[in-house]
């Protein structure tokens, strides 16, 4: 049996590993759940799970946690606070594998616990990759650890990589990997109205079911960018050798163009738990729970390019991978503060992009020597977004 930690295991991700696992419990035993507000929920899991540490970031929801294990009658489970206990759960020996699943740069430093203590990393958290970039890739070959991508899009190339292939390394006879994008919930919402569209309405994904965070980067398509900046990170491609192509259905998740000709595409249902039960499963395949494709259902499969005026997001993360340095971790961290103020209603839809852009013209990159580098950029950048919201937002 192989001993998992969730970070993140009442998110959507989490939620979803979960279920996976409930189907193959001859296979997992749950060593750690962490969560962050969603105390009830974190309980719950505990419940059923029985896990050997759970953790709250905070202290008063820890301490709701125990007392609602205590409630329950559950004593087995330790239960912990504070950003230093998920690096710590991520990083036990009773660990094999750890489902990085927390939303943004949170999730940063367990995560990156987890690959300096040589453990199969389940990436579902890409802010973690685009921020700290080829530090991370370093120290997942330097700590011998697996990093299997989560995210959909990555892990459909993934699958569709050479059957010897591990991630971060180049493989010399693929061409081009084609990002698969959805459009979001205005790919044809006339650009004029942008900026009339509500919280409500940007976290209304078509196919996906998501959180509100990663819902609006949908909106934006700031996710495909994302995911472009940690193709190259995950893949050891450059920024002209990932393309992103607006693929309404969501039925391939993403392609891979080889030398010969040949492009191979994974294909199935818009359900987060095919890549999870892959990844849990690799390089075996076990039943996720996913409904089976009917491609006699789907009939048809569309393909455009995502317009830069309507997604300029897209335009500035291939601006700021090709920048490098602590550019990407300027872009991510604008981008949290950004969409966090959009959900509060204190800044529209389309200044978004507009506080990314600001933040990118005025913090200079720097060369990433340490994690300290990286967390410093992220420091200025959000210092940066805070002053111009505050200068921008709605009255």
């Amino acid at each position: 049996m192989k001993g998992l930690c969730v970070l993140g295991s009442t998110g959507s991700i989490g939620v979803n590993t979960l279920d996976v696992v409930a189907r193959h419990r001859d296979r997992f035993r749950v060593v750690a759940l962490t969560a962050n507000n969603n105390v009830d929920r974190l309980v719950e899991q505990c419940v059923e799970h029985q896990p050997q540490c759970a953790v709250a970031v905070h202290p008063t929801q820890a301490a709701k946690v125990r007392a609602g294990l205590k409630a329950r009658g559950l004593k087995r489970t330790e239960v912990l606070s504070g950003p230093q206990a998920l690096e710590l759960v991520a990083s036990l020996p009773e660990v094999d594998q750890v489902m990085a699943a927390i939303v943004g740069a949170a999730g940063l430093m367990p995560t990156l616990a987890a690959a300096r203590a040589g453990k199969r990393i389940l990436l579902a958290n890409k802010e973690a990759l685009v921020m700290s970039g080829p530090l991370f890739m370093a120290e997942v070959r330097r700590a011998h650890a697996q990093l299997l991508p989560i995210d959909s899009e990555h892990n459909a190339i993934f699958q569709c990589m050479p059957s010897n292939y591990r991630a971060g390394i180049r493989a010399a006879e693929v061409r081009k990997i084609l990002l698969t994008a959805s459009g979001g919930p205005f790919l044809s919402t006339p650009i004029e109205q942008l900026d009339l569209v509500t919280p409500t309405q940007a976290v209304a994904h078509p196919n996906w079911v998501m959180g509100r965070k990663i819902s609006v980067d949908s909106a934006t398509m700031m996710n495909k960018g994302l995911e472009v900046i940690e193709a190259c990170l995950l893949f050891d491609v450059v920024p002209d050798d990932v393309s992103v192509v607006v693929h309404r259905q969501s039925v391939i998740h993403s392609l891979v163009d080889y030398v010969d000709g040949s492009v191979l595409a994974q294909l199935g249902n818009p359900d987060m738990r095919v890549p999870i039960a892959h990844a849990l499963a690799w390089p075996d395949r076990f039943e996720s729970g996913a409904e089976p494709l009917d491609l006699l259902q789907v009939k048809s499969l569309e393909f455009d390019r995502p317009d830069d005026r309507r997604f300029p997001c897209l335009g500035l993360a291939y601006g700021a991978v090709r920048e490098g340095q602590t550019m990407p971790a300027v872009l991510n961290a604008a981008n949290e503060e950004a969409v966090s103020s959009f959900l509060d209603g204190r800044i529209r839809f389309t200044s978004i992009a507009d506080t990314i852009r600001f933040c990118m013209d005025t913090v200079a990159a720097s060369v990433v020597t340490s994690i300290e580098c990286v967390l410093e950029a992220d420091r200025r950048a959000r210092e940066v977004a805070r002053r111009h919201i505050a200068d921008i937002a709605c009255g």
